[in-house]
């Protein structure tokens, strides 16, 4: 049986007019009050794909969104954040009581052409399409997002004069600032999760490198590392960085260390032998990582247990 293609919108007008939006005041850039917009009539899920990004914060809406790896239930308020491109599904609750909240900002690539934050926000990591979790805001944090959006309508709402653009594009950095700031803090506040997070990367580590998966395949990669947790590679890498202070491929690098030290300080094999048992495929690689993590040499370490 194929597989139904994705409804595929090139612009935000006709986003709108599927979604029974209002129509939108500025083609590039639009601002959906959700308190204002009627239901949808219950139909079965579909998947959608969009030219422009799209930032949402709704609360009671009764519909299920799935991205990624993420499901977004928006009975509690969440930021969520949809790049251009990657396709999403949509399924609305049958005859759920409708009292929605909250704010849509649709923003096509377009407008950011030629300005520094159309590079810069293809560096955020929210936006990925692997990201693991939505962006849980406090109250206060909500109030402060809000407030930015609602002044990126006033502008584009209002007479469009030659700093406009300038205007806008400065309040959507400000905007995607604090979200950036808010994920930290959510790594930081959500310390039962993300610990788990870490007891389970120990666990991958240390089965990888107690498998024969070393010598004939090599160092375990940051992607293997960030598959076998089902998070994306620069989530993980952002999480362990705010968590513990350094980046995934380090603590690859710390295993391999504690490994090394081990087979150095109880056996008699010599460092190209046990170079190649930890997937090096040159001893010299391996003498000069060694020496980076421990300030010593292979040999000098082991002469100090001598």
């Amino acid at each position: 049986m194929a597989t139904k293609q994705p409804y595929r919108f090139k612009t935000i007008t006709e986003y709108c007019r599927l979604a029974n939006f209002p129509k939108p005041a500025h083609p590039l850039i639009s601002i959906i009050d959700m308190s204002a917009v009627e239901p949808l009539a219950d139909y079965e899920p579909i998947s959608l794909v969009a030219d422009f990004y799209i930032i949402s914060l709704k609360r009671d809406f009764k519909t299920k969104v799935h991205y990624g790896q993420q499901l977004y239930d928006f009975d509690e308020g969440v930021l969520s954040f949809m790049a251009p491109n990657q396709v999403f599904s949509v399924e609305v609750t049958a005859g759920a009581e409708r009292k929605q909240a909250g704010w849509m900002l649709l923003l096509h690539p377009d407008f950011l052409w030629n300005t520094p934050l159309a590079t810069k926000i293809k560096q955020y990591e929210y936006f990925s399409y692997a990201v693991h979790e939505a962006l849980h805001l406090s109250d206060q944090e909500e109030q402060k997002v809000t407030m930015v959006v609602q002044h990126i309508e006033q502008e584009y709402r209002g007479n469009m004069d030659r700093f406009s653009q300038d205007v806008i594009i400065a309040q959507l950095d400000v905007l995607l600032t604090y979200s950036e700031r808010f994920y930290h803090r959510q790594f930081l506040t959500r310390r039962v999760a993300n610990h788990q997070l870490l007891q389970r990367l120990e666990t991958v580590l240390a089965a990888y490198f107690t498998s024969e998966a070393l010598p004939t395949i090599g160092l375990p990669t940051v992607q293997y590392v960030a598959d076998q947790l089902n998070v994306s590679p620069n989530y993980l890498s952002g999480l362990l960085q705010v968590l513990t202070g350094q980046s995934t491929q380090q603590h690859i690098h710390d295993k391999l260390i504690e490994k090394a030290k081990a087979q150095l300080s109880t056996t008699n094999l010599s460092v190209s032998e046990i170079a190649y048992a930890l997937g090096f495929e040159h001893a010299q690689s391996f003498s000069r990582l060694f020496k980076t993590k421990t300030s010593l040499s292979p040999l000098e370490f082991r002469q100090s247990f001598n």
